[in-house]
């Protein structure tokens, strides 16, 4: 909700990486996040990630162990 995404997936990992560590055994422990949102336009690849962790609060690093996130904007025509 806070960025109005135009496409958003949750990709849960944590099959990928059962025994590593980092896993407690929930199955909820790696996660990938891929959205798009016009609020990432002119923003560099490491400030959307850090409005993504913004708006998670303490989701990572307190319940989830891993999460990747590939944050874009839509594409823009002149």
């Amino acid at each position: 909700e806070a960025f109005a995404p135009t496409s958003l997936e949750i990709v849960n990992d944590s099959a990928k990486h059962r025994g590593h560590m980092g896993d407690d055994g929930s199955g909820e422990s790696h996660f990938t996040i891929l959205i798009e949102a016009p609020a990432f336009a002119h923003k560099s690849r490491l400030a959307r990630q850090r409005m993504v962790n913004g708006a998670l609060g303490d989701i990572p690093g307190d319940r989830v162990h891993a999460l990747a996130i590939k944050a874009t904007a839509p594409e823009t025509t002149t």
